[in-house]
């Protein structure tokens, strides 16, 4: 009998992402596990890492610890294909898609707190939209739109200002273990 095996190498970039991805899930679940005083509206402390990655290894690598993140959450919590697992992937495949454009501005114009904010709008935009199409009526997701770009604009230069103060410290957000 003949067994296969798949092998694939892993790097210490691969383990690092790794890493990563897994420090963004903490921080989903422990978000998660914070009641929050209006529903829906939560910090996005894992948005800090997600943006963390952009700056120091580029889009993709953000686009999957993004995945992952919005993966594992949903297998964690309980909410994979629920209706918050799809509002989740929404918001976090629109932030990306802005971060992907926004991340080639000028950099002294789009730093680290502008490109939290509009991380931050689109994740809200992505989440209305499909709400909008799936769950609420237009009428309703217009009385929410304030709310919750409010909750963005505050969250998201909260959340900048933590990753401009990282990644000016130029400290990797999480180091490579020793072999």
């Amino acid at each position: 009998m003949t067994h296969w095996a798949i092998e694939l190498p892993v790097t210490p970039d691969d383990r690092r992402l790794a890493r990563l991805a897994a420090l963004a899930i903490g921080l989903t679940l422990a978000e998660a596990a914070i009641p929050s005083p209006i529903p829906g509206v939560k910090p996005g402390l894992a948005n800090i890492v997600i943006l963390l990655v952009l700056l120091q290894d580029g889009w993709r690598a953000a686009a999957w610890v993004s995945g992952l993140r919005v993966l594992a959450a949903g297998l964690l919590l309980g909410t994979l294909f629920a209706p918050g697992f799809w509002l989740s992937a929404a918001g976090a495949c629109a932030s990306l898609l802005i971060l992907a454009v926004a991340h080639h501005l000028p950099k002294r114009l789009f730093g680290p707190v502008s490109l939290s904010v509009l991380a931050a709008f689109g994740h809200v935009g992505g989440q209305l939209a499909l709400a909008s199409l799936w769950l609420l009526p237009a009428a309703a997701i217009l009385t929410l739109l304030p709310l919750f770009a409010a909750a963005a604009l505050v969250f998201g230069a909260a959340n900048g200002v933590i990753v401009a103060r990282l990644h000016l410290a130029n400290a990797p957000i999480v180091q490579g273990s020793p072999q």
